[in-house]
């Protein structure tokens, strides 16, 4: 039995999986208009604090208000769920509670935010899908230790270059290939010095957050992206930042190959990405050919010449692949993607101006700084602050534009739930607990 003849016996049975869907914005809208395409899939709480924006999404997939019912409490989304209704709400804490939901899509992009909606799912035996690649290299491992804890899955979702990256190192890898290197081809000009009053133009014409846009744009997304592979692989940076050449397609299995061979490489088994035209929006496995006779046959089949040859997917749909990560947890309780117990790779903070004492840092994609992809081992060295632990910090000692955010020039905001779970998780893997040795 296939994934598709599963949900349709699920619709036939009338036991839909339940989702519920917390963030609608345009990640979210989408959820829900390719949920609504799906057999055997419904999003049974729609959580947003915007009720307009949230009955807009509802309306273009399709859904009508009379099939929608506005809730405020657990038993209200119960009863609305059992009379057939979608229960819409403000209150995240309802879509992870209710009894009847199955997974729990997290769409909020907040990083913080994220990490506790999830443990709070967790705990009440939802399986969890994570869009936040923010908060899963902040403290992946804690969740999926927790999710483990409480015999749930936690997964990274479907469609994003992470997972999808997966799916071709996974098929590599069952066929016996050594992985070189995996990667991405950026999709936006790459700028460091971004800021969002620099693209509000370009952002509005795309319907996009600036601050989102920038995030992409000044290149702190790829290494998020690329250091999630990492910690879901054992893959490491090669160099900090990772070389990002601007390598075509045909170009990739000569650029990602050791330098001995005429390539960047200090070492296989690298993430990277490509700046190089042809790549993006796709995602690329390089693998070296293990016996001669695969050589030979995969330079017949119109590989390349070898021995190194790639393994491209030209596409990745983002959220439109979601929900086939929510229905593997409920059918299969298998995930796509889910970091190892021990994070082998960090993503650093760099500041993108000059930074005064007494300066409460804004969120990842504004104009104070940008993420510096880098091997665990290598950040926790040089002190650095993980970008996830940035977002209203407190700079307590100069830091000069392009220079690193320590825990000596920072102070996490020991308020936020995040800087909680990493100094744990910290302190669970062995490493010094910096943001809770500085609580007061």
């Amino acid at each position: 039995m296939s994934l598709v003849d599963d949900l349709a016996a699920r619709a036939v049975e009338s036991a839909p999986i339940r989702i519920g869907l917390i963030g609608c914005g345009e990640m979210g809208t989408d959820i829900v208009t390719q949920v609504a395409l799906m057999p055997g899939l419904e999003i049974a709480v729609l959580a947003e604090m915007r009720i307009d924006v949230a009955r807009a999404a509802l309306t273009l997939a399709g859904i009508g208000a009379d099939h929608v019912q506005l809730v405020e409490t657990v038993a209200a989304a119960e009863a609305a769920i059992s009379a057939g209704k979608l229960a819409l709400t403000q209150s995240a804490d309802i879509a992870c509670t209710a009894g009847q939901v199955d997974v729990i899509i997290d769409a909020t992009g907040n990083p913080g935010y994220g990490a506790e909606l999830s443990i709070r799912a967790m705990d009440h035996g939802k399986h969890v899908v994570m869009m936040n690649v923010e908060a899963d290299i902040t403290v992946g491992a804690s969740l999926a230790a927790h999710a483990a804890k409480r015999g749930v899955v936690y997964s990274l979702g479907a469609g994003d270059e992470p997972s999808a990256i997966m799916e071709l190192m996974g098929f590599a890898r069952s066929l016996g290939y050594p992985i070189v290197a995996a990667g991405k081809g950026k999709n936006n000009p790459l700028n460091f010095d971004a800021i969002p009053a620099d693209y509000a133009e370009e952002a509005a014409r795309r319907h996009m957050n600036p601050r989102m846009l920038v995030e992409f744009v000044d290149g702190s997304k790829t290494m998020i992206e690329m250091v999630a592979v990492a910690n879901a692989t054992g893959l490491l940076p090669d160099v900090a930042g990772m070389h990002g050449p601007a390598a075509s397609l045909a170009d990739l299995p000569n650029v990602f190959r050791p330098r001995s061979e005429g390539g960047l490489l200090s070492r296989s088994g690298v993430v990277d990405y490509s700046i190089g035209a042809g790549v993006a929006p796709g995602v690329f496995v390089i693998i070296k050919a293990p016996h001669p006779r695969v050589h030979e046959r995969l330079r017949d089949l119109k590989m390349g010449e070898g021995p190194y040859f790639t393994f491209y997917r030209p596409y990745h749909l983002t959220s439109l692949e979601v929900p086939l990560t929510a229905a593997a947890a409920v059918l299969y309780r298998r995930p796509h993607m889910t970091p190892l117990h021990r994070p082998v790779a960090e993503v650093a903070t760099l500041a993108k101006r000059d930074l005064t004492p007494g300066t409460v840092l804004g969120k990842i994609g504004e104009a104070d700084y940008r993420g510096w992809a880098m091997t665990a081992e290598a950040a926790r060295a040089a002190d650095a602050l993980p970008i996830g632990l940035a977002e209203r910090a407190v700079v307590t000692s100069p830091i000069a534009r392009g220079a690193m955010l320590t825990y000596a020039n920072c102070r996490p905001d020991q308020s936020m739930d995040i800087v909680r779970l990493r100094g744990l998780q910290d302190a669970a893997l062995g490493y010094h607990a910096q943001p809770l040795q500085q609580a007061g």
